[in-house]
């Protein structure tokens, strides 16, 4: 596919995205839906379970406006390699000092540059800016051996404190933004915690996990403890509130009374407030394996309240990887001319971070997931209005992620899959809890209940399948949650309903809606 056809189908991406906006929704979810005051009303499981607010998902928790980042040193295009050039002015602005959290961009003026090594931005308020995502516009051609185009990395760490106690529910439900402690001693209003559970023999068997074998090998599932931090936002005796929602319950029958900690942190060397913006990133045409050798177009990690946005990519493969906090990808888009090869298959958006939003973006090729998460992440993460045309999967990937939304996303030929992937890549397993598609259209959903947790498919159009634990012929495994199935639902997005009752009309227009 030449790069006109790429930008037509972009163009016809976003009419179709308009479109899909105004479609009237015709059904009620008896999970979410808006009461005679037109407020969000939401039912729970009998532990008190419930879709979270998801609205606290990307830059600067939700609903704030990406900023315009004052140019301090322009680029132009030389021949051969500009890696130096454009690192040299990168480090240059690096080296400014801090305006309202801001440094400067660094803008790069129209034309081609070819880069062999990885672009980095490594302090905060720094930003990298083109002059246009189109062909006239800046464009970044990786040259030279595979290589990451741009690393945003922040060099993240944390400390804990002697401040430690233990969850003392029986049971803390999924979504929650409230729980109580043994003792509040030396916690208060601001502090940063740790909230970490045990993977314990009795929760690993309880989800089954226990019994993975492949190729006549034992399989590991999850180990150690599954952790994620929230902020105090205020105390009252023993009950302490956090900033936003739990993305996953807490259940001691299975983790041990005292067996959830809460310990106070502190933390350092992540950066902020930094991005790249409005320009395009073209990697040679390679039809390979994921374990070749592998262009890719960026890596953000260690990084509070950053951005993606008005970027093109072409053929680069594990195209973004974003395991940083707070961050907002919009409107990017990425066209495969050529599919990978082999069973593994890559997945062009990595989201193992949290509090994600990706916002109307594209993605166009065969053989991939578009997007997948890692191991233990904990959300929430929100895919937005996106479109992901081929033969391809949004799937969640890998042991026990949760807190995650897919809202008005299309997948015509492709799947949503919300999935216990069993043996597969060395012991995956149960890969997502407390998930929701909400009015999106695909051509199959594998939506699985994971043991004590949910998953729901609302107001979706496409064929629900029902399928075992893969290598095995049966018991096929019990469903998720369909709800008003084939019949779209109101509100539209659950995203954006939640984000004006939290924040209000202004959020949702920062949001570009």
């Amino acid at each position: 596919m030449n790069l006109f056809a790429f930008m037509k189908i972009t163009l016809l991406t976003a009419v179709a995205l308009l479109l899909n906006f105004t479609v009237l929704a015709q059904g009620k979810s008896q999970w979410v839906y808006l009461n005679s005051a037109d407020k969000l009303q939401y039912k729970t499981t009998e532990r008190g379970d419930r879709i979270m607010d998801f609205s606290y998902a990307g830059y600067r928790e939700g609903g704030e406006a990406i900023p315009t980042v004052p140019v301090k040193v322009t680029v132009s295009p030389i021949s051969g390699d500009n890696t130096n050039a454009i690192q040299q002015a990168i480090d240059q602005v690096s080296a400014l000092p801090l305006v309202n959290g801001l440094r400067g961009a660094v803008l790069l003026q129209p034309g081609t540059y070819n880069c062999e090594q990885p672009i980095t931005i490594s302090t905060s308020g720094v930003v990298l800016q083109g002059s246009g995502s189109g062909e006239t516009g800046s464009v970044i051609n990786m040259t030279g051996n595979p290589h990451v185009c741009i690393t945003i990395k922040g060099n993240s760490t944390t400390k804990a404190t002697n401040t430690k106690t233990t969850i003392a529910d029986p049971y803390v439900p999924s979504g929650a933004v409230s729980f109580q402690l043994r003792n509040t001693k030396g916690f208060a209003a601001g502090d940063i915690i740790r909230i970490s559970r045990p993977v314990t023999e009795a929760w690993v068997q309880l989800m089954g996990m226990d019994k993975l074998v492949r190729d006549g090998k034992k399989q590991t599932w999850v180990t150690g403890e599954i952790t994620t931090e929230r902020v105090i936002k205020k105390i009252e005796r023993n009950t302490v509130t956090v900033n936003f929602p739990l993305t996953d319950s807490y259940d001691e029958q299975y983790l041990g009374k005292d067996g959830v900690t809460v310990t106070t942190i502190t933390t350092s060397g992540a950066i902020n407030e930094t991005g790249i913006e409005n320009l395009r990133i073209v990697a040679p045409v390679q039809s390979v394996t994921i374990n070749e050798g592998l262009y890719r177009a960026l890596n953000m990690s260690g990084v509070t309240d950053g951005w993606m946005r008005k970027v093109e990519i072409l053929n680069t493969t594990n195209s973004i990887s974003i395991t940083a906090n707070r961050v907002t990808v919009d409107h990017v888009n990425i066209l495969h001319e050529v599919p990978t090869k082999g069973a593994a298959k890559p997945a062009d958006l990595n989201g193992s971070g949290a509090q994600l939003l990706f916002n109307q973006c594209t993605i166009t090729g065969d053989n991939l997931f578009y997007f997948a998460t890692g191991a233990k992440v904990s959300g929430p993460i929100v895919l937005l209005n996106c479109t992901f045309k081929g033969k391809g999967w949004i799937q969640p990937h890998q042991r026990w992620a949760t807190g995650l939304l897919v809202d008005n996303c299309q997948v015509p030929d492709g799947g949503i899959d919300f999935m216990n992937r069993g043996a597969m890549g060395s012991g995956h397993g149960w890969a997502i809890g407390w998930a929701v598609a909400w009015n999106c259209t695909a051509q199959s959903y594998l939506n699985q209940l994971p043991p004590g947790s949910a998953n729901w498919v609302i107001g979706c159009k496409g064929e629900p399948q029902k399928k075992a634990i893969p290598f095995d012929a049966e018991p096929v495994l019990p469903e998720g949650i369909y709800d008003a199935h084939n019949t779209p639902v109101d509100p539209s997005s659950l995203y954006l309903a939640q984000l004006a009752e939290r924040l209000g009309k202004t959020a949702v227009q920062h949001t570009g809606y």
